[in-house]
């Protein structure tokens, strides 16, 4: 019978065949699609009532087939035959071009990188993703180049478009990942592959998943000339990836040559990894000579020692495979350990005895704030070490499952105090813990800000106030401990602003406090008394003793006998008080747009 109206286009048996069960007699065309009606049982077709070109409507007779002696009538609730093993002509097509995309069919590029002992863009992604996890988007584009390359050249050459990317899990967690591949145009931007990063932006911040750039490559590729455009400053790339800024962790790699565009996505990043190898720059040596700037190698822009010192990188590895091991780690922060299965809590911890013999009896000997750090706190990892090295920013666990951010003043430079650079690593890195609702544990060991012409000339000003500016508008929990100096300003600004704005503010026994460096508040405080004693001896005498008058007056049991502070502590009771900075979520929830606060600082 017919199920529906429409006209008969082939009739496959005649009156006499034998038949089985699903086997089509009449084909149909409604709507300008074909349907087989089939046998639904096994036996001769006895007659055909209709021929090719006959309208029918629906339950009109089409033919009549006399079944097999004992033959069931077919079920027609299953499913119907299998499929045929063999490929069909269209999937062999499809199957062949996504192959010409692998690194396999591409012996000559992959040996040639392999020579200078780099790793293609896929080995990298295979790297640091779970295996089998890896849905990639965009593979079978080409460069946009086929008005002066023929395209079975664009697509052997140039697949993917120079840029592998999709979306994966890393230790079990959803990310999106994407690599431009520098055996392709030298990992330059093209203008199909800026589409894939547009489109993967887009996920990432629906799916509040975080994204791993790696970003080496040359930046904008002028010879994509199939593209109708002036000077492509349209395109939606960058202002995408920098609008996930405080939404997702943005986590950017760099190995070998990293210019212009390239760069500025990888400058995007909350944190920038890059191996001994790197060059970092936002014009490379094409631009540099196009301004008439002079005639540069690539290894002469922005070579590593040069970003790790000005703190454009936060992470210094050797190779592209410590690389990967440093961007699963920092990622790890970003989750619940139990969730990346990693278990960083050491056994035992530091014995109190130690904890305690930490700071220096001598109270103007330097000493190891990394130790401290380490003896508090699990799974340090310190984040832009070569840049500002008064202040130490490290990601940490306080246990397992507690993940926070530490901020330190570095006793080994400057004294301890906060100049312009430090500040600014400070700041930034504040912005860091709240926009991912990690607390905040500041250890403070400081005789205030840096002061003079020259820190003058830094701007101290304007930098060290961002850590005013930053400190209170936090929205995640913060807490202070003074583990020797707590002078003036620069302690207020370890401490959000005001020692009553953490929710703990405590000191070590060997702390010691002042609204500025107790000699100079002698100093200024006694001018005239001093200045009236003629015997430089007696005077010097005077004073030594004003000094230590003030010393006495601000040591941390008198600062918590004014309640200035909450409580001089055993360094071993440490732990207690940091616990309370996981008792309760942040003061203030994500925003409707998904952040708790709208970016973080690229610098």
């Amino acid at each position: 019978m017919a199920p529906f109206a429409g006209t008969v286009v082939a009739v496959r048996h005649a009156p006499q065949d034998s038949v089985v069960a699903g086997q089509a007699i009449v084909v149909l065309e409604s709507m300008k699609m074909e349907h087989e009606v089939a046998a639904e049982v096994a036996g001769t077709v006895q007659t055909i009532d209709v021929k090719v070109g006959d309208t029918v409507e629906p339950g009109q007779r089409l033919a009549i087939v006399t079944p097999a002696a004992d033959e069931p009538r077919a079920r027609r609730d299953g499913p119907g035959p299998g499929p045929d093993e063999t490929a069909r002509d269209e999937l062999e097509v499809v199957r062949a071009r996504h192959h010409m995309t692998l690194d396999a069919a591409r012996p000559d590029a992959v040996a040639k990188r392999h020579e200078q002992g780099r790793r293609t863009a896929r080995e990298n992604l295979d790297d640091l993703i779970d295996p089998g996890s890896f849905v990639e988007y965009g593979p079978l584009i080409h460069a946009a180049q086929e008005r002066r390359r023929p395209r079975d050249e664009l697509i052997a050459r140039t697949p993917a478009d120079g840029l592998v990317a999709g979306t994966a899990t890393i230790d079990g967690a959803p990310a999106i990942v994407m690599s431009y591949d520098y055996t392709v145009l030298a990992g330059t931007q093209g203008m199909r592959n800026h589409l894939k990063k547009d489109r993967l932006f887009e996920i990432a911040g629906r799916r509040r998943v975080p994204v791993v750039l790696f970003a080496e490559g040359g930046g904008g590729r002028p010879g994509d000339v199939d593209w109708p455009h002036v000077a492509g400053l349209d395109c939606r790339a960058f202002h995408l990836f920098a609008r996930l800024s405080g939404l997702v962790p943005l986590i950017g790699i760099a190995s070998g040559f990293c210019f212009a565009g390239n760069a500025a996505l990888l400058g995007c990043c909350d944190v920038v990894i890059a191996t001994e190898d790197s060059s970092i720059g936002m014009g490379g040596p094409a631009m540099i000579e196009g301004g008439g700037l002079g005639v540069y190698e690539p290894g002469q822009i922005g070579p590593i020692d040069v970003q790790y010192a000005d703190g454009v990188v936060d992470l210094r590895v050797p190779d592209e495979a410590a690389a990967v091991r440093a961007a699963k780690r920092y990622l790890s922060y970003f989750r619940a350990a139990v969730e990346s299965g990693r278990t960083p809590e050491r056994q035992p911890r530091t014995d109190a005895g130690t904890l305690r013999d930490l700071i220096p009896a001598n109270r103007k000997r330097i000493y190891d704030i990394r130790q401290v750090i380490d003896a508090l706190l699990d799974d340090v990892l310190e984040l832009r070490a070569g840049f500002g090295p008064g202040i130490i920013t490290a990601l940490a666990r306080a246990g397992a499952n507690r993940r926070l951010g530490v901020v330190a003043n570095n006793p080994a430079h400057l004294g301890g105090a906060i100049d312009a650079d430090g500040a600014d690593k400070a700041a930034r890195f504040m912005q860091l813990c709240d926009a991912f609702a990690l607390p905040i544990l500041f250890l403070c060991d400081t005789p205030g800000f840096m002061v003079g012409p020259d820190a003058e000339r830094a701007a101290t000003v304007r930098h060290f106030s961002r850590m005013f500016v930053t400190g209170a508008n936090l929205s995640v929990p913060t807490g202070t401990i003074v583990l020797r100096k707590g002078y003036g300003l620069g302690a207020q600004a370890m401490a959000a602003g005001s020692f009553k704005a953490p929710l703990f503010t405590v000191a070590w026994p060997t702390s010691e406090f002042g609204g500025m460096g107790l000699e100079g508040a002698v100093r200024l405080g006694m001018r005239r008394e001093l200045d009236a004693i003629e015997d430089l001896h007696e005077r010097e005498e005077a004073f030594e003793s004003a000094v230590a008058a003030a010393y006495e007056r601000g040591k941390g049991l008198n600062m918590a006998a004014y309640f200035e502070i909450d409580d001089v502590i055993d360094p071993a009771d440490s732990h207690r008080w940091i616990a309370t900075l996981f008792d309760s979520p942040p003061a203030h929830p994500r925003a409707t747009n998904g952040k708790r606060r709208p970016h973080v600082d690229a610098w």
